[in-house]
């Protein structure tokens, strides 16, 4: 199955990290390939925790606002390459941030596509990130979308260890 995990909301990388849990918990093998992100993050202490959980990082430790780097892009397009050397190891394989990736051009809609019809149709996928493209909307089996009803950073409050990174 295919999830897509999008919106403007809180809470996509924290979904996916659900169902990792779950997933892990239940015996399965999880690879967490996280796109646009370099920096360090709580999540990252998982595979002490919980060892048949696996997450890297396939960003650089900087935010894109605007024109991507040829780092960026360089730094996108070998987690790209890295899911397809290990992807087969897993049970569940989590893109996060993909649709992020997309969105500044990082990686195309077909290189993500031609991933995962590559993928043996066993596999539990998640996609994740704001802006996901209509074509993996398309494709997924479920889709959540996440919406921002209301957040604190309104209010100037800022991000916190163990809840935003």
């Amino acid at each position: 199955m295919i999830h897509v995990y999008t919106g403007n909301g809180k809470g996509k990388t924290t979904a996916a990290f659900g169902l990792a849990l779950r997933a892990a918990c239940a015996g399965k093998k999880v690879f967490i390939g996280q796109f646009v992100k370099g920096m360090e993050y709580s999540e990252l202490k998982v595979p002490e925790y919980i060892p048949n959980i696996k997450v890297e990082q396939f960003g650089r430790n900087c935010f894109i606002f605007n024109n991507p780097t040829k780092e960026d892009i360089d730094a996108a397009k070998n987690g790209l390459k890295r899911l397809y050397e290990i992807a087969n190891n897993y049970d569940v394989i989590i893109l996060d941030e993909v649709n992020v990736a997309v969105y500044y051009r990082l990686l195309s809609v077909e290189e993500i596509l031609n991933f995962l019809n590559k993928l043996d149709k066993s596999k539990e996928v998640i996609l994740t990130g704001r802006y996901a493209p209509q074509e993996f909307v398309d494709i997924a089996d479920l889709v959540t979308e996440m919406k921002e009803v209301k957040h604190y950073y309104k209010k100037g409050v800022k991000a916190r260890k163990g809840i935003e990174f």
